[in-house]
Order: C-alpha cells, then sequence, then structure tokens
C-alpha cells in the first residue's frame, strides 16, 4: 500500500510523536522530527512502543504514557510527565508570547492574553479537538462584529510546557481564531515575571 497521508511538524514539551501515514499492517511514525519509522504493533523504536494501528489511528507508549495518534494531526507529547511547575515562554517578533501547548491531549497554539478573563477558542480549533461545545452553556459575547452567541464549556486538561491544569473553564466563540487564547483564570494559576522578551510562570 502507498504512504497515506503528509503532515507538518512542530514541537511540543517532551518526545514529539506523530503518525505521518499506514503502510499495510504498519504505522509510519515520525519521532523527533526525524525520518518516518515503520513498526508493526508490539515494536518498539527510539522509546516509542506501537501498541495497536487500526484505520487511520494508532496508540502508542513511551514509559507508561500512552496516547493516540491520528493520521494528519500534529504531533503529540509523549513520555514527559506533566509535574513540572515553572513555564518560560518567549515574545514573537509582535511581542505576543505564543507556543504550544495540549487541550484533552491534543496538541494547538495558544497565545498569552492578559485581557481575557477565561480561555478562548474558535469554533474550528473546538472541532479540530473534538469538543462537543454545542452542549455547553450559551453566552452571549462580544466580538469585531458586534455581539455573537457562544459556548461556556469545562475542558478537562490543559498543559503549559510540563504544568498540567485540570477542569479549565473556556468560552468557544462562533468564528474562528489564529490561536487559542489563554485568559486570567489559567494565568491566576501561576506567578508571572514578565520582561519585554520573556515570561515566566511559576505555579501557586
Amino acid at each position: 500500500m502507498a504512504l497515506l497521508g503528509a503532515m507538518a511538524l512542530g514541537q511540543a514539551s517532551g518526545q514529539t510523536v506523530a503518525l505521518a501515514g499506514v503502510l499495510g499492517s504498519k504505522a509510519l511514525l515520525v519521532i523527533d522530527g526525524n525520518a518516518p519509522r515503520a513498526l508493526a504493533p508490539g515494536e518498539t523504536h527510539g522509546g516509542v512502543r506501537l501498541m495497536a494501528l487500526q484505520g487511520d489511528t494508532a496508540q502508542v507508549d513511551v514509559g507508561g504514557d500512552r496516547r493516540t495518534l491520528r493520521l494528519g494531526e500534529a504531533p503529540v507529547s509523549v513520555g514527559t510527565r506533566a509535574n513540572g511547575r515553572r513555564v518560560v515562554l518567549s515574545a514573537d517578533g509582535r511581542g505576543h508570547f505564543v507556543s504550544l501547548g495540549q487541550i484533552n491531549g491534543r496538541t494547538m497554539q495558544y497565545m498569552v492574553d492578559t485581557g481575557a478573563s477565561t480561555v478562548a477558542i474558535g469554533v474550528s480549533d473546538a472541532e479540530r479537538m473534538g469538543l462537543d461545545y454545542r452542549q455547553g452553556q450559551r453566552v452571549t459575547m462580544g466580538t469585531a462584529n458586534g455581539v455573537a452567541q457562544g459556548w461556556r464549556i469545562v475542558l478537562d486538561t490543559v498543559r503549559l510546557g510540563d504544568v498540567m491544569l485540570y477542569g479549565v473553564e473556556a468560552v468557544v466563540t462562533p468564528q474562528p481564531m489564529p490561536f487559542v487564547l489563554l485568559g486570567n483564570n489559567v494565568l491566576g494559576e501561576f506567578k508571572m515575571t514578565r520582561t519585554p522578551d520573556q515570561m515566566v510562570l511559576e505555579k501557586r
């Protein structure tokens, strides 16, 4: 069978693993950005063990940390337990603090927004992450185009670097956004130290 799919690589804390394709009964895994490696269930490479392969999903294990990979999705961080207490962020060229993180185990790109009261997620990102946001509480919010209806939900987990937060409130906006915004309900969990080009968050 031919190689199925391809994907862009990103960076996240810990060892990154992505499902780049399927070759017969083997999964083509990209580990830490290296060339794809074909593994059959039960085989291990670079510390990553393929547990199962079904359709376009694969389950991997790194040191007891199991994750499900899906074809065409961004790499996930595996094997680093989220028990840290300190996150260091660097500013981009516009002075924004943008980085990769995870929501409910799915990799996403977030931006720190001290003007937002809660985490805010665009509807397209919410759908990509499989969030059942339409079951959430309807809320009214102001947007650049006036007033719109959104949904208030609770996220199981939000991961920043090696710090994991649980039961985090968020709002899903009806319009897409370039980033997931980290609002003050998350930032309030940290002591913040800031310079023009760096932000250090230490868990309280």
